[in-house]
């Protein structure tokens, strides 16, 4: 479990990323924000580079704080903590581990970035480098699907993923692209072979 712990891209993550600054490259894009997260930040940089753009930390971007969970496997937490885990997994939206943010917490905290950023560059076309409950908090706001919905959508490392921000709040576009990601295998996976 990551959450919020400052990891480093692999060598996978630092290929994923140069996949999406070439799957933008003819994007408009007029600023880049990202969470202030290694992973994130590095994600940002090959496309900030080639489009001569700055990358703006944004601690409101981050991943949902897992507290005591983070650093620990899936089923490390299940045993540490079965009380917790089952009302993590059935997305209890007043549940937060010790230490770490409530679903409901952490599903407004996104919500109104989305909306501070949008209006911030109304008119404008930016990109959010951000984690995976964020993106599935952006798609259940675009979607209108509650927070303990079960998720029927994936949530994939450099996926591009298009929201549009109108009067009524956000409006999802496109969601998930990783057709970028679909050629050979990366340098280090081949090498492993």
């Amino acid at each position: 479990m990551q959450g919020q712990l400052d990891t480093a891209l692999d060598a996978r993550g630092r290929w994923q990323a140069e996949r999406l600054a070439d799957a933008l490259h003819d994007e408009p894009i007029d600023a880049i924000v990202s969470s202030d997260l290694a992973r994130a930040m590095h994600t940002a940089l090959p496309l900030a580079r080639r489009r001569g753009l700055r990358v703006r930390a944004d601690p409101t971007l981050r991943e949902r704080s897992f507290g005591v969970f983070q650093g620990f496997t899936y089923a490390q937490i299940a045993r540490h903590w079965p009380e917790e885990t089952a009302r993590w997994r059935v997305r209890d939206a007043q549940f937060g581990p010790e230490r770490g943010e409530r679903l409901n917490d952490f599903f407004l905290r996104v919500t109104h970035a989305a909306q501070r950023l949008a209006l911030e560059f109304a008119g404008r076309s930016i990109v959010w480098v951000t984690h995976g409950g964020v993106l599935d908090c952006l798609h259940r706001a675009a979607m209108r699907v509650a927070l303990d919905a079960s998720r029927t959508w994936t949530l994939d490392n450099a996926s591009i993923n298009r929201l549009l921000h109108t009067d009524q709040g956000l409006m999802l576009v496109g969601w998930g692209d990783i057709r970028h990601l679909d050629v050979a295998a990366t340098p280090a996976e081949a090498a492993e072979s």
